[in-house]
């Protein structure tokens, strides 16, 4: 086989698995920039008792003024019971988080990791009895009417419940990027799969659990994907995973491209343990038509967006030195996942800052394809953002 053929052999094999990826993320985004009229649920006179864990891994800047936030809930105080996990914080911080009426639990981990954290807190908590299990991250924010909308859904027979996680900063392109990202996986990963019947995916926070069915599968948790460990978890067990897209969960975007490329390093680490774990059972979830796990397992076996972008821009600049008519191909593509992106974003992101922060976009990208060259470890680390100010 000559170079100039294996070159066109492997531009075509390579054009079909983005292909498929594309099309993928199409039909998603398709199903959700359509309405399903209303996804508000009528209030329940019932109330649940809620158990708020919140793992806090040297998250000294954060953690009181979020805690502050949560006890303005207007979900009966008697109903609900907020942990801190204090992880590597400080005796100050510690002594400081007392002062609350909340639990505040201080874990010695040799090697932090949020899954340990969970379970830790899990132990601390199981002899009392709750209906529900909240997660939130230590700097995430909610609304006062957060936990009467969880209860509302759980009263409803949600076992499984992702809020929608919206960006709490824009003050950097990094931070603005993120947010888009984020935005993007809401669309297609939680809204579109809804609406097609799918289960929503994970955040990682604002997330609520059945407490019993939580309490039992939190030790198997072991790495730093612990949001898709819970997914197959769930899924195995054909419990669907609900999405509120009007339940906002602030979350605090990382600011700087340092931290936005180690962050995608660690949730790439998370899709390839993840994939490697669970896809022996694609053919199997097909067979006994469990067609909401089998998707979740199609959906590990993607590349990650910006990777995605970075192959198709490399491939449409590479094939026109090449041979131009072959890279027409990949520019086509470039343009419809552009598109793609384009329908899951949503206005308020489109601020002034929005054609700077997407000009550096393709220098994160290749960026972030050599960074999966460099993904060992990240699976077993807990990482947290990086906070400027207090």
């Amino acid at each position: 086989m000559t170079l100039s053929t294996f070159i066109l052999v492997f531009d075509a094999i390579l054009f079909a698995l983005i292909l498929l990826s594309v099309l993928y993320l199409a039909v998603y985004a398709v199903a959700a920039s359509f309405s399903s009229g209303s996804e508000t649920l009528p209030p329940s006179s019932l109330l649940g008792r809620i158990l708020i864990l919140i793992p806090a891994y040297k998250e000294d800047m954060v953690i009181e003024s979020t805690v502050r936030s949560f006890l303005k809930q207007n979900y009966p105080n008697e109903h609900y019971d907020l942990v801190v996990i204090a992880d590597h914080c400080s005796a100050e911080t510690v002594n400081n988080l007392q002062q609350y009426p909340i639990s505040v639990i201080v874990p010695d981990f040799e090697e932090s990791l949020k899954a340990k954290s969970l379970a830790y807190a899990m132990e601390y908590v199981s002899p009392r009895k709750y209906d529900i299990v909240v997660i939130l991250d230590a700097d995430n924010t909610v609304e006062p009417h957060f936990l009467n909308v969880i209860n509302t859904c759980w009263q409803s027979g949600s076992q499984a419940i992702q809020a929608h996680r919206v960006a709490k900063n824009l003050n950097t392109d990094t931070a603005l990027l993120d947010a888009i990202s984020e935005e993007i996986n809401n669309a297609i990963f939680r809204t579109g799969h809804i609406r097609l019947g799918f289960s929503s995916a994970l955040s990682g926070s604002g997330m609520a659990f059945n407490f019993d069915w939580f309490n039992r599968h939190v030790s198997q948790l072991v790495s730093a994907g612990e949001d898709k460990e819970l997914e197959a978890l769930l899924l195995k067990q054909r419990i669907f995973v609900d999405f509120l897209p009007n339940l906002y969960v602030y979350d605090e975007k990382t600011q700087k491209e340092k931290g936005f490329n180690r962050q995608r390093r660690r949730w790439m680490a998370s899709q390839l343990h993840a994939l490697y774990n669970n896809v022996p059972n694609l053919i199997p979830a097909l067979f006994v038509r469990n067609f909401d796990y089998a998707d979740k397992i199609i959906q590990w076996m993607l590349p990650p967006r910006i990777v995605m972008m970075g192959i198709i821009l490399v491939m449409s600049v590479f094939m026109l030195l090449i041979d131009w008519t072959t890279a027409i191909k990949w520019w086509c593509l470039f343009i419809i996942a552009l598109g793609i992106f384009a329908m899951c974003i949503p206005d308020r992101l489109v601020n002034k800052n929005f054609d700077r922060a997407i000009k550096r976009a393709p220098l994160i990208a290749l960026k972030s394809i050599l960074n999966t060259f460099r993904l060992g470890g990240l699976k077993r680390q807990f990482l947290h953002t990086e906070h400027s100010y207090k």
